[in-house]
């Protein structure tokens, strides 16, 4: 089992031609998933060549998917082009969007978060687009999938679930855990806006009978953190162990992620450790420690 990617997920890659979408089709390609497509309009009708692995493009979400039965969709195109690109997949009906690209101005991504909720709500019963980042490095289920630029060598599958608003965290909790393996690693983003919040994956681990514990990753600025420790408390019966970035930050100063902002009293490390050991989590003070927090959770 895994949450929102297995190896039966198709999919596709807008902006698979360019220089970023074809070095990371390439390594998503080496690391097992199921790549069926490009797209991009200007080059619609050529193939790609990975290694001897001929992927064709397409000129829309909604020819690939028809030709490919592509149910994912892995987006690598420019920060003014992405709300287009994201709209269209929403359009196609495609059920998991993962967009990768950093820099997209607010209102874009609040625009295409709002269009593919309304989308979702449809009378006529679909289920809509899940929609994964921004600004956020995909999500990976060791041995099965990587949808984005996760490296896949450096854990394996196993049962702790992942969820990160940190790229890079997200890389070193699967390190210092890489003996005992993951179920599925998703990195969130840690823009303002988001589409997949904790809380999402919260659920999606819960219900995940292959999941036995979750850590959870989160960061200064906003409340993301504290509605998640609200939801722990409430809905959550698997043990969760967390790490919250930035507890050195200076008030006021933008730190990595534009979400990760402190103003005044609100949005401190501090406070949402606290929010989240109140909800049962057990808080690490630095990645290792969260991960040594996770292997006794486990052995309990």
């Amino acid at each position: 089992m895994a949450i929102f990617l297995t190896k039966e997920s198709k999919v596709i890659v807008q902006g698979m031609t360019g220089s970023e979408g074809q070095k990371h089709t390439k390594r998503m390609l080496a690391s097992g998933t199921n790549i069926v497509g490009g797209v991009n309009p200007r080059k619609a009708g050529t193939t790609v060549d990975f290694d001897g692995t001929e992927v064709p493009v397409f000129g829309g979400v909604k020819e690939a998917m028809e030709a490919t039965g592509a149910d994912v969709t892995v987006i690598f195109v420019p920060p003014k082009f992405t709300k287009d690109a994201v709209i269209e997949a929403v359009d196609a009906g495609i059920g998991l969007a993962v967009v990768i690209t950093e820099g997209i101005a607010v209102h874009d991504t609040a625009y295409f978060w709002d269009y593919a909720t309304q989308k979702g709500a449809a009378s006529d019963g679909k289920q809509g687009t899940r929609i994964v980042g921004p600004n956020c490095p995909g999500l990976i289920t060791p041995g099965q999938s990587n949808a984005g630029i996760i490296p896949s060598d450096i854990t394996k599958p196993g049962r702790i679930g992942l969820v990160s608003k940190s790229g890079t965290l997200t890389y070193q909790m699967m390190y210092e855990l890489r003996d005992i393996g993951f179920s599925t690693c998703v990195g969130i983003g840690g823009d303002p806006v988001i589409g997949t919040t904790h809380i999402d994956a919260l659920k999606a681990f819960e219900a995940d009978p292959d999941t036995d514990l979750i850590v959870m990753i989160g960061e200064i600025g906003g409340d993301a953190e504290e509605r998640a420790a609200d939801f722990i408390k409430e809905n959550v019966t698997k043990p969760v162990v967390g790490y919250v970035a930035g507890f050195t930050a200076p008030e006021g100063k933008t730190m990595g992620h534009a979400g990760a902002i402190v103003s005044g009293s609100s949005g401190t490390a501090q406070a949402k450790k606290e929010a989240l050991e109140a909800a049962g989590v057990k808080v690490g003070k630095t990645p290792s420690e969260t991960a040594r927090l996770a292997r006794e959770r486990l052995s309990a």
